[in-house]
């Protein structure tokens, strides 16, 4: 089960590094605005923090072989009967569960880094119509 839950945070960690880099280059296309930055990041974040809680309470029911991390387990480490793949299926909820939880407070970060932002007099940007 360690080593389950090890690959499972180093796979899912990466595919969060990743969606943080792109939120991350977002925020930089922002970065002529720090509220509107902030605020996307916030937004972006919260989305990613929904598909990961998505992601947490779907886990129990995929088949951990069509999972990236069956691939780099080993083979005595693969769950293969029924008691093994739930506990699979656990420990993938938890996993999936730590991370949208630190995406979620994230972005409410963003979000109120936004709001801190507005009350010292910086503005929103909104794009002119026409």
């Amino acid at each position: 089960m360690r080593e389950i839950r090890r690959v499972a945070v180093e796979c899912v960690g990466r595919a969060v590094m990743f969606g943080s880099l792109a939120i991350g280059c977002v925020m930089v296309g922002f970065s002529f605005n720090p509220v509107s930055a902030f605020r996307s990041g916030a937004f972006l974040t919260l989305m990613m923090a929904l598909v990961l809680m998505w992601k947490a309470m779907t886990a129990g029911t995929k088949a951990p072989r069509r999972t990236e991390i069956w691939l780099y387990l080993d083979e005595k480490s693969r769950p293969l009967d029924d008691p093994a793949r739930r506990v699979f299926g656990t420990v993938m909820r938890d996993v999936y569960g730590i991370f949208a939880r630190i995406a979620l407070c994230v972005a409410v970060g963003f979000f109120l880094l936004s709001l801190v932002l507005m009350a010292f007099g910086l503005e929103a940007y909104v794009p002119p119509l026409g």
